[in-house]
């Protein structure tokens, strides 16, 4: 799938347009189709004469909307500008190419409509003339007319044809999915919508949602449930456990540990930011926030955000003067960890350090002065990343040996903690590691845990080899052993295990430590007990009942409806319907 965002004026035909290409009504709201003016985003979708899916985001072209406009086209790839025959090149015209070009975008075409009430070639002239002088350089145009349907599929062609010059997706990287709308379906719960410009969003999937963490629960694309959708797409995602008032359009739903929320970046500017206001609002997804404004040189400034927001070196933005209602400028994010400017003359030297090549600061003084750095980032600064010998190296980060030896002894003293502080957890979970660190990324986490000697057990980190204690425990469980080694079915009841002591952490633990196998209802049987039921039902006509299953096991009910559930889920035993079972494979 790709998608498109449109740009031009008020009534200049996007939404008539979009509706003629796709069958499919974007104005989502009474009131829009009442005024016939669009208010708020609109979605649609249509395949392409190649195969390939385009889908569009329909923004408002009314200036009263311009924060709407900017949240549909701020994730978007490409653009299609729409300018009417009739009217020729106007206001909102030039205020959405100026946010088109301050955005950087490359790749875009023009649609000249109402083609069929006046002569479209002065019209297509003179928009031509101000695209080539924006970021969009020379595209194609097309003339058509949303009411005859004269040009519909000459623009289909031309659509096709911008789509299949655009970059390849990159579909294994970071999710970081703009909100740019959120609602609630009955049954289902909250749902939000975004263009998801990088990644892979999958069901079940843990994401980041303002400093949260929540769960994929569904997806639709194109208005069809996917267990999986993969960038770039228009996507809605069902999530688990969030509340409506929880989110909101331009919130992000994150890869966890890839971003970080920043307060301040330094950025290179399209305009000179000392003919800028100290207040503006910086533009950038689907959301915008207030920053102030400090010029370091005359093409490059410090932006200080009033909240924090998941950025990294080469996003690009745009500001806003909210005084003027217009567009103050583009932005290329340069460092989202920028150095303080306390001394004097700080600001000047760091312009210098942004400057380009010559003034690029050493990667080894870089990478020391930050502790660690993404790739992406120092490149953007103009800095080569080839491996240094100075440097760890791991993946996208480099980090400077001093940081990594500080790593390693942190969470060998993190895990060790935990181990003696909780024998029976069997290491620390995951996540409590990363944070206890304070590790960047959650992909740092295996590489520093290989070199602190550590191995990653059920989500957990321990010293490699170490066996978890059961410590007052031992006792008990190897009382159960050597019951359950007389009688493999023999499972003691609730009561009985209370009396050994042997409670949930208990039993988790020498679950963990591979000692006993936990079933439901806290039925606890050998690890090689299902093995050893299989053997016996195996012998037994086929299909056959619960009864006779507990007969063929020697065991009550309560032992062998959960052991029948176990072997169901393995895929040992089948369900031909609400009596019967037939094994599918025996099993040892």
């Amino acid at each position: 799938m790709h998608v498109i965002a449109t740009a031009g004026h008020v009534d200049h035909g996007k939404s008539t347009l979009v509706r003629a290409l796709t069958g499919m009504e974007p104005d989502r709201w009474a009131e829009e189709r009442r005024r016939g003016m669009t208010i708020d985003l609109g979605f649609a979708w249509t395949p392409l004469p190649s195969g390939r899916v385009l889908g569009f985001v329909d923004v408002p072209g009314h200036q009263r909307f311009i924060g709407n406009m900017l949240a549909g086209l701020g994730p978007a790839p490409a653009v299609l500008v729409v300018v009417a025959a009739d009217e020729g090149w106007r206001r909102q015209s030039g205020e959405h190419l100026a946010a088109v070009d301050a955005l950087g975008l490359t790749s875009g075409l023009l649609a000249v409509t109402r083609s069929d009430l006046a002569d479209p070639g002065p019209a297509t002239q003179q928009a031509l003339e101000q695209l080539r002088a924006s970021s969009l350089g020379d595209v194609e145009a097309v003339a058509v007319s949303a009411v005859t349907g004269n040009g519909l599929e000459d623009l289909r062609a031309a659509l096709d044809r911008l789509v299949a010059g655009l970059p390849a997706a990159v579909e294994d990287g970071p999710v970081r999915l703009w909100v740019d709308r959120a609602f609630t379906v009955r049954g289902s719960g909250t749902v939000v919508t975004g263009t998801l410009g990088a990644g892979t969003l999958r069901t079940g999937d843990e994401l980041e949602l303002s400093g949260g963490g929540v769960r994929v629960r569904g997806l639709h694309s194109l208005g069809a449930p996917y267990d999986e959708v993969r960038a770039i797409a228009r996507v809605a995602v069902n999530l688990r456990g969030t509340e409506r008032h929880e989110v909101e359009r331009g919130d992000a739903l994150l890869t966890p540990g890839a971003w970080r929320a920043v307060h301040a970046v330094d950025a290179r500017l399209s305009v000179d930011p000392r003919n800028l206001p100290a207040e503006l609002l910086l533009h950038v997804g689907s959301t915008s926030v207030a920053v102030r404004l400090r010029p370091l040189g005359p093409d490059t400034a410090r932006l200080v955000l009033h909240r924090p927001l998941p950025l990294r070196a080469g996003d690009r933005a745009l500001l806003r003067d909210p005084g003027r209602q217009s567009v103050a400028g583009g932005v290329l994010l340069l460092d989202v960890d920028p150095p303080g400017l306390g001394r004097r003359g700080a600001a000047a030297a760091r312009a210098a350090s942004l400057a380009g090549a010559g003034a690029v600061p050493d990667l080894v003084a870089e990478v020391t002065r930050r502790g660690a750095a993404r790739r992406s980032e120092l490149e953007t600064l103009g800095i080569t990343t080839d491996p240094a010998a100075d440097l760890v190296v791991s993946g996208e980060w480099l980090v400077s040996p001093a940081l990594w030896a500080r790593w390693v002894s942190l969470l060998q003293a993190a895990v060790d903690a935990h181990v003696a502080a909780a024998p029976l957890e069997g290491g620390l979970p995951h996540e409590a590691a990363r944070h206890a660190v304070g590790l960047p990324d959650a992909r740092l986490l295996a590489p520093v845990g290989a070199a602190a000697g550590l191995e990653s057990v059920t989500g957990r980190l321990r010293r490699r080899g170490a066996v978890t204690s059961l410590g007052p425990a031992e006792a008990a469980v190897a009382e159960v052993e050597r019951r359950l080694a007389a009688d493999p079915m023999d499972a003691p009841d609730n009561p009985e295990l209370a009396a050994l002591g042997l409670g949930p952490r208990e039993l988790a633990a020498a679950e963990r430590a591979g000692r006993l196998l936990r079933l439901r209802d806290d039925v606890v049987l050998l690890p090689d007990g299902p093995a050893r039921a299989m053997r016996l039902l195996a012998r037994i006509p086929q299909p056959f009942t619960l009864s006779q299953a507990r007969t063929a096991l020697g065991t009550t009910r309560r032992v062998a409806v959960p052991l029948l559930e176990h072997l169901d889920t393995r895929g040992w035993t089948r369900r031909l319907d609400g009596m019967l079972r037939e094994v599918r494979r025996a099993s040892g």
